[in-house]
């Protein structure tokens, strides 16, 4: 098995621990990706569940030492996990520890939902059926909302002590028109007063395309806007209140965002499982790539605790054929994860899909 094929397996089967403490702290619950573990592997470090229940009975597992990769019993690769970062020792003034604040992922990126409630979560009738951005607030594992000088305070530190190279700044989605691009304007704005630290900024499409500049101007240095899904009747199914927003309206959204941030700096998340077929994926892709939008695909992850917990991640043969096929776009555009200047494409440890682009 190579490396590119161990990596998709292993986003899709999860990994069976020992003991779940070892390494830098997991995310269970939040805004995206979690249940996950960061997990280095022949040098590339990426995120694998490990705390919902196919990890659980996953073939893949670590030996007594936590340094061998096991399939089935039998030693198959060296694996390390990054240890817990300087930063998750300090706190603010007022109390607040700096992992309540932002966490991170990988082994060098900072993340933070600057906003942890959203106007469409607590309602069935709305609610994306695999987002958990209520279970960490609800078990006191963050704060609702982070301060844009806590924001910056946190991210000074942890540019010094744990050497972070850039931010993702994701948000619930508020019950205003801007769809909390004012707010992530400017917590923006305050960390890159602190310090020089890339930012991507993760939100809806807002009502008004000046905000595209108004971030711009504040220091974002990427944008993510994030469909999840391609087709529109799983949209509705998986997304209902989400689904609202069309996905005309998301083109020219993404068209306006390229024209402010450039080619290859804004990006989309599609979560590859949730019932899109192999060719609605292609051809979604195909169209971002044209339109200028990096297509970040990432394997599903049913999480705990929430109404898709128990759909099934998708299977390695069906993420090998996507990655492939958008990888081999990838290349044939003027654009690639590498040039991204922040964020959760730049990381790629979500996804197999940036070893799949030479």
């Amino acid at each position: 098995m190579n490396k590119q094929q161990l990596i998709t397996d292993l986003q899709s089967h999860g990994l069976k621990l020992i003991d779940s403490q070892i390494g830098a702290s997991g995310r269970q619950g939040g805004a995206g990706p979690s249940d996950h573990k960061a997990v280095t592997i022949e040098g590339t470090t990426i995120m694998v569940p490990i705390y919902n229940t196919p990890a659980a009975s996953s073939p893949y597992s670590t030996n007594q030492t936590a340094q061998v990769l096991e399939l089935n019993g039998e030693a198959i690769a060296p694996i390390s996990f990054p240890k817990q970062p300087k930063f998750y020792n300090l706190t603010t003034e007022d109390g607040t520890p700096y992992w309540k604040i932002a966490l991170l992922h990988s082994h060098d990126v900072l993340a933070t939902t600057v906003l942890q409630t959203c106007m469409r979560y607590s309602d069935a009738a709305t609610a994306c059926q695999f987002c958990a951005i209520g279970q960490s607030l609800a078990a006191g594992k963050t704060i609702a909302r982070k301060t844009p000088a806590q924001l910056a305070e946190v991210a000074e530190a942890a540019v010094r002590l744990d050497h972070v190279k850039h931010m993702v700044m994701t948000t619930g989605t508020p019950n205003t028109s801007d769809r909390g691009s004012a707010y992530l304007t400017e917590c923006a704005a305050a960390i890159k007063a602190k310090v020089n630290l890339p930012i991507q900024a993760q939100c809806e499409p807002p009502d008004d395309f000046a905000w595209f500049d108004r971030m711009k101007t504040a220091g974002v240095d990427s944008l993510g806007m994030h469909l999840e899904a391609a087709d529109p009747e799983v949209r509705a199914k998986i997304m209902p209140g989400k689904a609202s927003v069309p996905l005309d309206y998301y083109y020219k959204a993404f068209e306006a965002s390229v024209k402010v941030f450039g080619r290859g700096q804004v990006s989309t998340y599609l979560l590859a499982g949730l019932g899109d077929s192999l060719e609605t994926l292609i051809e979604m892709c195909d169209r971002l790539i044209r339109l200028g939008v990096y297509p970040f695909v990432v394997p599903f992850v049913p999480i705990t605790g929430t109404p898709l917990e128990g759909h099934a991640a998708p299977d390695r043969d069906f993420m090998l054929a996507l990655y492939q096929q958008v990888g081999a776009m990838i290349q044939q555009s003027d654009f690639s994860a590498t040039e991204m200047k922040a964020g959760c494409a730049k990381c790629g440890a979500c996804s197999a899909l940036s070893n799949f682009e030479s």
